[in-house]
C-alpha cells in the first residue's frame, strides 16, 4: 500500500494537471474541452445528430444505459437519433474540467426533461463523466461518454 502511495503521488506531481471547479475560473484549454460538451448537447437538443457525433472520436465509448457500453459508430448514430425524438432538454450544475496532458476529464450533475412521441413527459438526471482527447489541430473531442457515472454509487446504497 505505502508503495502503491508513492507511485500514485509521483503520477499525480509529475504530470500538470489543471482542474476548474468550485466557481474558479477555467483557463482557455478547460474552456475548450467545455465548449465540446457544449456543443455536443447543442447538436443533441437540435436534433444533429451530425454535430453530435463531431464531438467524439471515431472509437468513441458511450454508456446510454449503466453497464452497456456502446462503440459502434452507426448504433450511436442510431441510439442518438432515437433519443433525440423525445425533444430533450438539458441542464448542468457546476462543470468541472481536469486537464493532464492531452487527456481531459469532465464532470457534470445533470437533469434532462422531455416528452416521449404518446405526450408523457420524461425526467432523468445523473453525474456525466467524460473523457476527452486533445486532437493534432489542438481541439478536443470525446473517447468515453458515461452519463451514469454515479451509477455505481447508487447501487452501492450511498
Amino acid at each position: 500500500m505505502k508503495h502503491a502511495f508513492a507511485w500514485l503521488m509521483a503520477l499525480v506531481l509529475s504530470a500538470p494537471i489543471t482542474l476548474a471547479a468550485e466557481g474558479k475560473p477555467m483557463t482557455t484549454e478547460q474552456q475548450e474541452v467545455l465548449k465540446t460538451i457544449t456543443s455536443m448537447t447543442t447538436s443533441f437538443m437540435a436534433k444533429d445528430i451530425d454535430g453530435v457525433m463531431a464531438t467524439y472520436e471515431d472509437t468513441a465509448t458511450v454508456m446510454f444505459e449503466p453497464g452497456q457500453p456502446v462503440s459502434d459508430p452507426d448504433t450511436l448514430r442510431a441510439m442518438f437519433t432515437g433519443m433525440s425524438a423525445v425533444d430533450p432538454v438539458f441542464e448542468f450544475g457546476e462543470h468541472e474540467v481536469f486537464i493532464a496532458g492531452d487527456t481531459a476529464l469532465h464532470i457534470t450533475p445533470w437533469q434532462m426533461s422531455g416528452r416521449a412521441p404518446d405526450g408523457t413527459e420524461i425526467g432523468q438526471s445523473g453525474l456525466s463523466v467524460a473523457v476527452l482527447r486533445r486532437q493534432p489541430g489542438g481541439t478536443w473531442l470525446m473517447v468515453i461518454d458515461n452519463p451514469h457515472g454515479a451509477q455505481l454509487l447508487a447501487s452501492q446504497g450511498s
